[in-house]
């Protein structure tokens, strides 16, 4: 579980940690966002920063650290506008701090501010999709010339992550609604993505180190400046679960078609893709739907799976049964 501690007490532990930086001795700590970590805003006169609480279990020590190398490497080659970090007092970025009523020890990392705002997702999302295949790409080609530090750790977004005997965000048979009948629909499912992802295989050319969470909602745009944020799931995958990620959790939205064009248009005018690439986009977008299904009933805690649970093992169930059908399975 996530929140093995109440928030009151992440917030003291957070208010407690800001003396490991630079800060304003006025600086205030306000939550903001609670899902596989938990983030506040500092604030304080002239002053602003993001502070990420890492959940315990999740990363380590290195895997935080070689995410910012990542961060570092995209920023300095220009790739992508990314959020800078600062480095604490004893010079390290990657910080740790605990306090006697919190369970265990937590790492944080405290970001740069920036302006801006998500992309409005009420209206037409095109142009947005289009910008994110040609973001998805730019990455995509960075770390195919990238020469990363060694060692170099981040999490695996394959079939044995979602799949395995110990799956990453766990057991999707175990989230809320999955009954008999969903269980055997999503059965077979799970078979045939194993066995097209297979089939795919993971040359570097289009399984490599990805961002995976590169939806509408991890980008910031201010005037015409466009930055993605939130690299904390950062790992190796197959590049076109970019994609799946960016309809994550609203898959069955009957504009996706158009969505996939257009993310794919942004994406072929940077890096080309072969026709497996593209029809392997199903594939990956039934691999994340199980996975968020899984992510959904180890969360139960946080409000937004608990908010996300009433009726997403049917309709995953449902996308699973009209992907059998297009796969011949």
């Amino acid at each position: 579980m996530h929140l093995t501690d109440p928030l009151h007490r992440l917030q003291r532990l957070a208010e407690h940690a800001l003396s490991l930086w630079e800060i304003p001795q006025a600086a205030t700590v306000r939550l903001i966002n609670v899902a596989e970590n938990t983030t506040y805003l500092v604030e304080a006169p002239g002053y602003r920063s993001i502070l990420r609480m890492h959940r315990t279990g999740y990363h380590s020590r290195r895997a935080i650290e070689s995410e910012l190398a990542w961060l570092d490497a995209l920023g300095r080659d220009a790739v992508l506008e990314v959020p800078g970090y600062y480095r604490g007092r004893d010079g390290q970025a990657v910080q740790q701090a605990v306090i006697p009523d919190v369970a265990e020890p937590r790492f944080l990392v405290l970001f740069e501010f920036l302006e801006g705002a998500a992309p409005d997702e009420s209206g037409d999302l095109t142009a947005g999709f289009e910008e994110l295949g040609g973001l998805a790409a730019r990455c995509h080609q960075q770390v195919m010339e990238w020469a990363r530090p060694d060692p170099f750790e981040r999490l695996t977004w394959d079939a044995e992550a979602v799949f395995g005997p110990d799956p990453t965000w766990g057991n999707w048979r175990d989230a809320p609604e999955v009954d008999a009948e969903i269980r055997a629909t999503l059965e077979h499912v799970e078979i045939t993505v194993c066995a097209r992802l297979a089939h795919y295989g993971k040359t570097p050319d289009r399984y490599n180190l990805i961002h995976a969470d590169m939806r509408l909602a991890n980008l910031l745009v201010d005037g015409n400046q466009t930055r993605v944020i939130d690299f904390d799931d950062c790992g190796l995958g197959w590049f076109m679960y970019d994609f799946a990620a960016a309809i994550s959790f609203i898959e069955d939205d009957p504009r996706v078609p158009d969505w996939r064009a257009a993310w794919l248009r942004g994406y072929t005018r940077v890096r080309d893709l072969t026709p497996q690439d593209i029809d392997e986009i199903d594939t990956l977008i039934m691999l994340r739907r199980m996975a968020l299904l899984a992510w959904i009933g180890s969360h139960m805690d946080a409000p937004e799976p608990q908010a996300l649970a009433p009726g997403f093992a049917a309709t995953t169930a449902r996308l699973g049964a009209a992907y059998l059908r297009k796969m011949g399975a």
